[in-house]
C-alpha cells in the first residue's frame, strides 16, 4: 500500500501531465526513493493510482535501468558498458569488483552494501570508463580510483 506521502508526491507528478499514464516513470522513482526499489505490491498500487494496468507499468518499469524491480544494496553501481567504456577498461574494473569487493555483475554483496549492475550508456564517453554511484557521475576510472571512491562510502 503507498504511504499518504507517496500518494501526495505521485499526485504532484500527475498533475503536470495531460495524461495520468505518463506520469508512470515519475511515480515510480517516488516509490524507489521511499523504499529503495519497487515491488510488486507497489507497482500495482501506482498502476491503481494512475488509472493503468499492472502489466502497462511493468512493461515501462523494465525499460528504464533505474527502475530496481528487486532489492539493492545501499549503494547502486550503474557500470557503463558502452564500446567506449570497454575499449578503456570496463573488464579491468569488473574483475576489480569482483575480486577486491565481492560483487559481480547483477548482484549485491553479501552485507548489502553495493549492488552492481551494468548500464547501457552514462554518456561520459570522453571519461571512459565511467560509473555512476548513486547519481553520481565517476569517469576516468582505474582501481586505484574506484577503490578510493568506494572506500568513502558509508
Amino acid at each position: 500500500m503507498l504511504t499518504e506521502q507517496e500518494r501526495a508526491e505521485i499526485e504532484v507528478h500527475a498533475a503536470c501531465y495531460l495524461h495520468r499514464r505518463a506520469a508512470g516513470p515519475e511515480a515510480l522513482k517516488v516509490v524507489q526513493a521511499h523504499r529503495g526499489w519497487v515491488s510488486d505490491e507497489a507497482l500495482a498500487d501506482v498502476a491503481e493510482a494512475l488509472g493503468v494496468t499492472a502489466t502497462e507499468l511493468e512493461s515501462l518499469a523494465t525499460a528504464y535501468t533505474m527502475i530496481f524491480r528487486r532489492p539493492v544494496g545501499r549503494h547502486v553501481i550503474l557500470l557503463c558498458d558502452s564500446v567506449s567504456c570497454w575499449v578503456m577498461g570496463y573488464e579491468r574494473l569488473v574483475e576489480h569488483l569482483r575480486s577486491r569487493w565481492g560483487v559481480a555483475l547483477g548482484e549485491t554483496t553479501a552485507d548489502e552494501r553495493l549492488t552492481l549492475l551494468p548500464a547501457a550508456c552514462l554518456g561520459a564517453c570522453d571519461r571512459a570508463p565511467a560509473l555512476m554511484i548513486d547519481g553520481v557521475l565517476y569517469g576516468d576510472l582505474t582501481v586505484e580510483k574506484l577503490d578510493r571512491i568506494l572506500e568513502g562510502l558509508k
